[in-house]
């Protein structure tokens, strides 16, 4: 089989055509003089765009020529896909150092808006809900669709073009024919296909929002946000049962991997404005990402929030880690961009890709346990979309199934309603 033949397979593959000229001609080179398989000019391709994106050189560079002169042939070939392999794992496993690391994207943060007027559903259940993590089988409206950060992890990417925001026209009619029991209570999120407050008061959204709720007290509605745009909670009467949550991360990991969000003062000092009006709000830690300097970083986060807030003005505080399906994936190598959100130890995780558990362990322990027990009494802490066997020796409680899970949360949660 010749070179063209070898690497015909990949002129289209998306992840080959972001590869720069030098390192496409070299991979098409060696797996000529090497005879390389599919799948090994597929793990190339893979490891010279992880490289790239990490800003840890280039793949020529681990293509490292042994002296030994028995090694021929297929031995020479294997040696050197596991060398390379080696120390592209070895890049995984160790801890990341944003402090000479330039994150960047490649959005310009302009987005095109799209009014949308259809009989879609717009109440559905978390898209990463599984029977295989603890999760609490949060309730989301999708009232817009797709996010104007530019979050590098974030699934939303996966799902929506890039530069187009949907919202829907017949927002009121949709959130009317809602068929909620009144009987039961819920607990519903309108953070998981965009963030709940940079568009603000966009199409009328949270005035709709704020009347849904009023209209439907057995409703816990979370505004989940990475935003400072709180104006329209300051300025109206907002329903009791209306809870404002940020997601939360260091400065290094917020700077460099969380683009066009609020700064993490930014996100505390909004926070505390919206508490101050006497609206519960909560904190979000996810993802906790495992780098260079993150149990300093993540501690002093934690005092921060309890320097600025009483534990009776907080009704939740979540803790996940970085998990992946393999879209993201290969949308994050699809991207023009900076970022090492990639560059960490992956196993399965419940059908996903996530940190080795005891991983996991470190990161919520330090984060957990950097409360006092009065937090602890009072807040309600908990993981999310996490192994059912972290829950024990961290917290001391633990679920049987995901139903008894949210029966708990929803119970404290409307002990923070302010009566």
């Amino acid at each position: 089989m010749d070179r063209k033949d070898r690497m015909a397979p990949f002129r289209d593959n998306h992840t080959y055509k972001k590869l720069n000229g030098e390192e496409r001609d070299f991979i098409s080179r060696i797996s000529d003089q090497y005879q390389l398989t599919f799948q090994d000019i597929k793990m190339l391709i893979d490891i010279s765009r992880d490289l790239s994106i990490w800003d840890e050189g280039n793949l020529s560079g681990l293509w490292n020529i042994p002296d030994d002169e028995n090694l021929k042939g297929k031995q020479l070939k294997q040696h050197l896909m596991n060398n390379v392999k080696d120390r592209w794992e070895q890049l995984k496993k160790g801890l990341n150092d944003y402090s000479k690391f330039s994150g960047r994207t490649d959005s310009s943060g302009k987005t095109n808006f799209v009014r949308l007027n259809d009989e879609s559903t717009i109440l559905g259940s978390c898209p990463v809900a599984s029977e295989k993590t603890r999760c609490c089988n949060l309730k989301t409206l999708d009232v817009v669709l797709n996010c104007g950060f530019d979050c590098t992890y974030c699934s939303i990417q996966s799902f929506f073009d890039n530069d187009r925001v949907y919202f829907h026209e017949n927002l009121e009619e949709k959130l009317r024919k809602l068929n909620l029991d009144p009987a039961k209570r819920y607990h519903i999120g309108t953070g998981q296909s965009s963030d709940s407050l940079m568009w603000g008061n966009r199409e009328g959204i949270l005035d709709k929002l704020n009347s849904f709720a009023g209209e439907n007290r057995n409703v816990i509605l979370e505004l989940k946000t990475k935003s400072r745009n709180i104006a329209w909670l300051l300025e109206n009467d907002v329903a009791p049962n209306i809870f404002a949550t940020w997601s939360l991360n260091t400065p290094a990991i917020a700077g460099n991997e969380e683009h066009f969000a609020a700064s993490p003062e930014q996100r505390l000092e909004s926070a505390r404005k919206v508490a101050d009006k006497g609206i519960p709000v909560g904190f979000h830690f996810h993802p906790i990402v495992h780098y260079k300097g993150w149990e300093d970083d993540y501690k002093s986060l934690t005092t921060s929030i309890q320097n600025m807030f009483s534990p009776e003005e907080v009704a939740l505080l979540s803790m996940g880690t970085l998990t992946y399906i393999k879209p993201v994936i290969r949308k994050i190598r699809d991207r023009e961009m900076k970022s090492k959100i990639l560059e960490m130890p992956m196993i399965d995780a419940g059908g996903k890709l996530s940190y080795p558990i005891e991983i996991k362990r470190e990161l919520f322990g330090t984060v957990y346990n950097s409360f006092s027990e009065d937090w602890k009494k009072e807040v309600f802490f908990y993981l999310c979309m996490e192994d059912q066997s972290l829950w024990e020796p961290l917290f001391g409680r633990s679920y049987r199934n995901n139903e008894e899970f949210e029966n708990d949360m929803i119970e404290s949660y409307f002990r923070k309603v302010p009566l």
